[in-house]
């Protein structure tokens, strides 16, 4: 029956199975999976115990946050994701704890290239990792004998955003720079 169809419409028109395979062959050319999530690192300090836990617990808060990715083969990214939580007495100042986790993830990406591919390892796999890195942290915390600690989530595109905005800056203030 196809090959009715074809031969009615002249040969010169693509039947809906050619256009389906061109459609899926587009489609095939990215590739986006997770293969592996990961500790990489992991680190819990509480330089102050057991003293820490006489005194009725007032936390200030500090938290760092970072990303990074390695290209580790032609297709496969390596995207860590590291959280630094550092608590403090609010009133002494004294350290309570101190959390890192380094969360990493292997990705493989092919199709994807250059502002894409940057904001796809920016922001988009880090999104995904986060939320290991924050049971994490709690699970840490919660071992090491404080109440629980949970992190909200974060924007890792607003932050990926003003990360390219700040780029940008720098580059146009030393574009300056160099004109002078």
């Amino acid at each position: 029956m196809a090959e009715e169809n074809n031969t009615q419409q002249g040969g010169s028109q693509p039947t809906n199975a050619q256009q389906a395979g061109a459609q899926a062959g587009e489609k095939s050319q990215l590739k986006f999976s997770l293969q592996r999530i990961y500790v990489k690192d992991i680190s819990f300090e509480a330089p102050n115990s057991p003293s820490v836990f006489k005194q009725a617990f007032k936390p200030k808060v500090s938290l760092d946050l970072n990303t990074s990715s390695t290209k580790i083969a032609d297709d496969q990214y390596e995207v860590v994701v590291k959280v630094t939580a550092q608590v403090n007495d609010n009133e002494t100042g004294t350290a309570s704890f101190l959390a890192e986790v380094e969360q990493a993830g292997l990705f493989r990406i092919a199709g994807i290239e250059g502002a894409q591919l940057d904001q796809t390892l920016g922001a988009f796999c880090p999104n995904l990792l986060f939320p290991y890195a924050r049971e994490c942290v709690d699970s840490l915390v919660n071992r090491g004998g404080f109440p629980p600690l949970m992190l909200a989530p974060v924007n890792f595109e607003a932050m990926y955003a003003q990360r390219k905005q700040r780029e940008a800056q720098q580059a146009q203030a030393a574009q300056e720079e160099n004109a002078q």
